[in-house]
């Protein structure tokens, strides 16, 4: 590991690869819910064999293609970060990380290119179910692509199937169907694609809505046909990110307590937590333990924290400065550990772990034994031993906070708007002029979604500092020992890069969509 890093150098790292991740996944989640679309569109065609249906599928896939490949490029840079930025992390825990990045890349991803190119080139070429397979296909390699990210991330939340070996200094992976499917894999990878769905429902809807604005006929129906479709599956996915949401508070709660003390603003447990609905944290906050109260004011709904974290409204929800002092009983039975012991216990690790490799060089078995039984002992903290303050383990409360209700505030809005949206379609005439509010409010909760999606990556991300792998391997000892001044230079052309291509892709998307989808 490395010592005495510069801290600019870590900042200047963590906003590279959290600008390349943010941009990446502008593109991500408009495929998984495109890819759902354009599916059920196609099938309606291949049922029916109606013209309209088909030029209904080409359209959403033509726009599926777009955000597809500019999605792709940003994904390979993010994945060669972890090379060239987080080398430390890369040795250290390779062995299992590299291995569901390596299946998403040999299995998923040639999965998409092969069937992709039929999806867009075969019309004519293969028969209506082949292309309609392909279509689906395509979809579906993209999905199980996020399953085996998914995994690599849900990993580093909850680090599972894997032991330390002191001769390679790796962590070795002992059991891939605890790394697979994981609780927390499964959770993460339920409720992180259907956002995606979300997002494409609602993006279906808003571009659907335009039409319906321009007042042209002969997109008159393909409009309608794509808000009720679009409507009916946004609703029923928000109603399923919801209820995931749900299984991501109580995973969290199990394995990452303070991060959902963060996510609260809590600092001091409480039997029956409530769950704060609306509140103003103080900004004068700045410590655990400085006596300030965290709040300007607060509005909670009464044991509901307790109830989404342990299934149970009279539960104990630790605090931050509960987490930090330690003494409290654990979900699973067990008395928590201060963090302070904690750290020392990582101390005592590190020391170990040099002490043994220092025995096997001077061929000592005896000394290589005694210490490998200490560093087995103490290995669960063994990232400990590089944090430096207790509170250098509490997160930064304001983001999470905010991000994760700006998260629950729009993911309850999309579940009413969707609502809305089917109302009026059943009951009203959505073409009339009188509906334009409607139609403006849909165009501009395309936003929406995308901030939704960017809010929940940042608590489960910034939510987990300073860890990179979760009480395994802080931040601090992740770092590759690069210049600051090559990690600079780099995010600039990161920047410009990404944002040159997002443009280019809302340039081509608005081109597309001005064009329509040739229905006559």
């Amino acid at each position: 590991m490395i010592e005495n890093i510069d801290s600019s150098l870590i900042d200047w790292s963590r906003a590279q690869f959290a600008l390349t991740a943010i941009y990446h996944w502008i593109f991500v989640p408009l495929t998984l819910g495109l890819a759902v679309v354009m599916g059920i569109m196609e099938t309606i065609y291949y049922r029916n064999k109606e013209e309209f249906w088909k030029k209904t599928a080409q359209f959403w896939q033509k726009l599926f293609g777009i955000n597809f490949a500019v999605g792709v490029a940003t994904g390979l840079i993010l994945e060669f970060e972890f090379g060239t930025n987080w080398s430390n992390y890369s040795w250290f825990v390779g062995d299992i990380f590299g291995a569901p990045l390596a299946i998403e890349g040999i299995v998923a991803f040639f999965m998409e290119a092969t069937f992709i190119a039929v999806m867009f080139f075969g019309w004519n070429k293969v028969s209506r179910g082949f292309h309609l397979a392909s279509t689906w296909l395509t979809g579906l390699g993209a999905t199980i692509s996020a399953w085996w990210i998914l995994v690599a991330n849900s990993w580093m939340q909850y680090p599972v199937g894997m032991e330390f070996n002191p001769d390679t200094a790796r962590n070795e992976m002992v059991s891939f169907a605890e790394v697979a499917l994981s609780p927390m894999a499964v959770n993460k990878f339920f409720h992180t694609v259907m956002s995606g769905w979300v997002l494409g429902a609602i993006f279906v809807v808003g571009v659907s809505c335009w039409y319906l604005l321009k007042q042209r006929e002969n997109d008159r129906r393909f409009a309608l046909e794509s808000i009720k479709i679009a409507a009916l599956f946004g609703l029923f996915s928000t109603v399923m990110v919801a209820f995931t949401g749900h299984g991501s508070g109580t995973q969290v709660a199990q394995h990452q307590p303070m991060k959902l003390a963060a996510m609260e603003g809590l600092y001091e447990g409480e039997q029956g937590a409530g769950l704060i609905a609306v509140a103003a944290l103080n900004p004068k906050k700045q410590v655990p333990d400085d006596g300030i109260n965290p709040f300007l004011f607060r509005v909670e709904i009464p044991k509901v924290l307790s109830l989404l974290a342990t299934n149970s409204t009279d539960s104990f929800v630790p605090g931050i400065n509960d987490i930090l002092k330690g003494g409290y009983t654990q979900y699973d039975g067990t008395t928590a550990i201060p963090v302070a012991e904690k750290i020392e216990r990582g101390k005592t690790a590190i020391r170990a772990f040099a002490a043994y490799r220092k025995a096997k060089a001077d061929g000592d078995e005896a000394g290589a034994v005694a210490s490998a039984k200490l560093l087995q002992d103490n290995m669960p903290y063994f990232g400990y031993g590089y944090i430096k303050n207790v509170n250098d383990v509490v997160p930064n409360v304001p983001l999470t906070f905010y991000m994760f209700r700006i998260m629950v505030y729009l993911g309850g809005y999309f579940i009413f708007f969707f609502m809305v949206m089917l109302w009026f379609y059943y009951k009203q005439d959505l073409t009339l002029p009188k509906w334009k509010w409607l139609h403006w409010i849909a165009i501009f909760t395309i936003p929406l979604g995308y901030l939704a999606g960017q809010a929940g990556w940042a608590v489960a991300e910034v939510g987990r500092q300073p860890w990179v792998i979760q009480d395994m391997l802080p931040t601090n000892a992740a770092i590759s020992a690069v210049g600051v001044g090559s990690v600079q230079l780099t995010f600039f052309i990161f920047l410009a890069l990404f944002t040159i291509l997002l443009i280019a892709e809302i340039g081509i998307m608005l081109k597309s969509i001005k064009k329509g989808p040739e229905i006559n």
